[in-house]
């Protein structure tokens, strides 16, 4: 259940990451191309349009002023006026036409004609001005009056408005032509590009899908395959097709767990030998430590009756047999860990009790200092127990010196919200210097020796590590720091109900 809820999630992440950044790209760039392109399309159009129909009515317009307004009389009457506008709104249908004409009498009369209302007050008053500016005439400019125009929106509606006036004191003339035929072509024409625009936008997610899956495809065989080579599946490999890069990638993956293969099944082999080689060694020398400790045992009964040269050099014997009986049953015991072998055999222990009864059978009564409540019931292996506290309480009295502290008790669940337990707290202090902190992150290590100088110790440098491996199996753990004031500190943290830990472990 976790593997598949792990999967879901990598699988959303992946979605989340690469492949959306994939389609965010492809559709931003092809959003940036199709409104660029539609841009510039229709403002090319827009302008072609719009300078297409404003030249033709200019034109026209410039072309009827010379050819109607022109050969109007030096005073044209209000009649001739409105004949000459509606001769020329005529000629050229499409656009409106207003005369302006100053009388002798200083009135001004108007003749106007055409499809729209069209009077002097829809003439912008710039435009009103710039038509009746009087240029001054060179040899570059031979007019006095030039023909303007501007685009304007009354009511919201486009219109183009010119002007031009006759030289020689005619009327002047202004034509008005309306652009909604354009606008509504303009309008259709971005509708256009607007729906070009999505179509390339689908086309563009589309495209980047296929992209995606195209290339992220083998992305993803890679990772799952990656990830069983990290879940212990060395014999995983890729099939391997095409020439590209994504190819040479799941050729270098297969070389790659070929190599880690080899180089595993290399160390297993070695670690496996070595394992057995320390197990028929520890199990080889069993049989003759056997006789060796029970012929030292009577040597240290008759150790009284030796010359004195003598007696030392039994002592020595003695003391080492046992140092070397007791290597070979810690080298068994660290092999059973490592081979996997180890077993509990689980228990109701009165801690207090494992407690006193530990520091007595081992005499340390008057060199310990317990600090327990009676009624204290864990159940747990009450063996691997007793090998932890004389390994941690021997610890103390060789290295850090009497009196050692033992305290126990139950901590409470809150202490430990991630997962709810409580836990049986043992911790052993003692009254020594305490430990350098270089030495710190190696004290459970084996056969580790503080001091280069100091080679030879009178333990086998394997306890402290199976005092930690037995907490292990039991699902604790031990730590070591140093006290506030002074000395070491061993923590020992064991579960209070194993059973139930190791229930959740597996339904997990």
């Amino acid at each position: 259940m976790i593997r598949a809820a792990a999967g879901s999630l990598l699988s959303g992440r992946r979605w989340t990451s690469l492949r959306l950044r994939l389609l965010l790209v492809f559709a931003l760039v092809a959003l940036t191309a199709a409104v660029s392109a539609s841009g510039i399309a229709y403002w090319l159009n827009r302008e072609a349009v719009l300078t297409r129909t404003q030249d033709a009515a200019l034109g026209d317009f410039r072309q009827e002023m010379q050819n109607r307004a022109a050969a109007l009389p030096a005073d044209p009457s209000q009649e001739e006026l409105q004949r000459t506008a509606e001769l020329m709104a005529g000629s050229s249908p499409g656009y409106s036409v207003l005369l302006v004409r100053d009388g002798k009498d200083g009135r001004r009369i108007f003749g106007a004609a055409g499809p729209d209302s069209f009077g002097l007050d829809d003439v912008p008053k710039s435009l009103q001005q710039a038509v009746n500016d009087r240029q001054k005439t060179t040899s570059a400019n031979s007019a006095e009056f030039h023909m303007y125009w501007q685009r304007t929106k009354p009511g919201g509606n486009p219109y183009l408005v010119g002007g031009t006036r006759i030289v020689g004191g005619g009327p002047t003339g202004y034509m008005y032509k309306s652009l909604a035929q354009e606008r509504d072509d303009l309008n259709a024409l971005a509708w256009s590009l607007c729906i070009a625009t999505g179509l390339a936008l689908l086309g563009s997610a589309l495209l980047a899908q296929a992209a995606a899956r195209t290339v992220l495809k083998p992305v993803q065989r890679l990772g799952d395959a990656a990830r069983k080579l990290g879940e212990g599946h060395l014999d995983t490999r890729l099939d391997v097709s095409g020439t590209d890069e994504l190819a040479d990638l799941s050729h270098t993956f297969n070389m790659t767990a070929e190599a880690l293969e080899k180089k595993v099944a290399d160390m297993s082999a070695r670690e496996e030998s070595s394992r057995r080689f320390v197990a028929d060694m520890s199990h080889e020398l069993r049989t003759p430590l056997t006789a060796l400790t029970a012929v030292a045992e009577v040597l240290e009964e008759e150790a009284d009756t030796f010359d004195p040269m003598i007696a030392p050099a039994v002592g020595l014997v003695v003391s080492e047999t046992r140092r070397l009986n007791e290597l070979v049953e810690n080298l068994m015991e660290v092999t059973r860990f490592d081979a996997g072998t180890a077993r509990l055999v689980l228990d109701d222990v009165d801690v207090a009790d494992q407690v006193t009864a530990c520091i007595d059978a081992r005499a340390w009564l008057d060199a310990v200092e317990l600090e327990a409540e009676r009624g204290i019931v864990v159940r747990l292996d009450p063996r691997r127990l007793d090998v932890i506290l004389a390994n941690l309480i021997g610890n103390a009295l060789k290295h850090g010196g009497s009196p050692v502290r033992v305290s126990v008790r139950v901590s409470d669940p809150a202490e430990d919200p991630d997962r709810g337990h409580s836990w049986l707290v043992i911790e052993v202090k003692d009254n020594g210097p305490g430990i350098p902190e270089e030495v710190l992150p190696h004290v459970f290590d084996r056969f580790y020796k503080a001091s280069a100088s100091r080679p030879r110790s009178d333990g086998s440098g394997l306890g402290l590590s199976i005092a930690v491996e037995n907490a292990h199996i039991q699902g604790g753990d031990i730590t070591a720091a140093n006290g506030g004031g002074g000395g070491a500190v061993f923590t020992l943290r064991l579960p209070v109900d194993l059973e139930e830990v190791l229930a959740g472990e597996a339904d997990a």
